[in-house]
């Protein structure tokens, strides 16, 4: 059913694995080769810097009127993520595509490549989460972030309300994440000051959470998802989907008919669940 799609789930996966920092500035693929209607736009950044972003168009006749903010991780860009952008939109998600500084066209950014993260791409994430509601402010809006997106979408979500949190390959201790990624690559890569206060972080976040891990994520480990799922208290939804695999898999491993069609649909049940229990509370 998905043969002919084996080069392409490849050719996303390792684009995605670098565990430190490895921008593309080139785009390869773009929204409208796969047949997805957008709107290039550029965001400004509260320090004036500029970000690419597409603004991808759900299917009119299934508009969910949920906006989507995807959070990639720390290797290519946001073209890289054009086919998972497709199947939302497909199932009538408005998808809004982003660079942090300093990937793809979004404005020069000095880094050291041998650092997990920046603070300020956390700070790219929330303006594009401000340019999403500015927009639709109708719309529920919330994250889907990968990897090194999981810690940004953390620091965001303690701040501020979402309306979902969704991440696969969650970061749960960058400290920890580090000494995993030196014991399995023996590459040292360094964190910024205030990484050792991340873990206050979680339970600050009051928004519905799924995090999606696969069985054998050496980097990302299903233990770890499990524990922040368990750690939830009072009224704080977090909802676990596991999958047989490796590191940011579970696009590959829920494939049906078409690539990430189950896997958009996990997404689609949790939303709508979630979302459902919150106007039960508002009643």
């Amino acid at each position: 059913m998905l043969r002919s799609f084996v080069p392409l789930l490849v050719l996303l996966l390792f684009s995605h694995l670098a565990f430190a920092i490895k921008p593309l500035r080139k785009y390869y693929q773009t929204p409208d080769s796969v047949g997805m209607a957008y709107q290039p736009t550029r965001i400004s950044t509260p320090d004036k810097l500029h970000l690419q972003a597409w603004d991808c168009s759900p299917d009119a006749k299934l508009d969910k009127r949920t906006t989507i903010v995807l959070a990639n991780g720390d290797a290519g860009n946001m073209g890289g993520w054009v086919h998972m952008a497709k199947e939302l939109t497909t199932q009538g998600y408005r998808v809004l595509l982003f660079d942090y500084r300093g990937f793809g066209q979004s404005d020069d950014f000095a880094m050291d490549q041998e650092r997990l993260y920046y603070n300020e791409f956390a700070d790219d994430l929330g303006t594009a989460l401000a340019y999403a509601r500015r927009q639709y402010p109708r719309n529920r809006t919330g994250v889907l972030a990968f990897s090194m997106g999981t810690i940004l979408a953390t620091k965001v979500a303690a701040r501020e309300k979402l309306d979902f949190l969704i991440g696969e390959g969650y970061v749960a201790d960058p400290t920890l994440h580090v000494e995993i990624i030196k014991q399995l690559k023996n590459k040292t890569i360094s964190l910024p000051a205030d990484a050792d206060q991340y873990k206050q972080l979680l339970p600050r976040i009051s928004c519905p959470v799924l995090l999606v891990a696969g069985t054998t994520d050496a980097f990302t480990p299903l233990a770890h998802s499990e524990q922040v799922v368990n750690a939830a208290t009072g009224k704080q939804v977090r909802r676990l989907v596991k999958f047989e695999g490796g590191h940011l898999q579970g696009s590959a491993k829920l494939s049906q008919q078409r690539y990430a069609d189950a896997y958009v649909q996990m997404i689609s049940d949790f939303i709508t669940e979630t979302s459902s229990r919150a106007k039960r509370r508002k009643a």
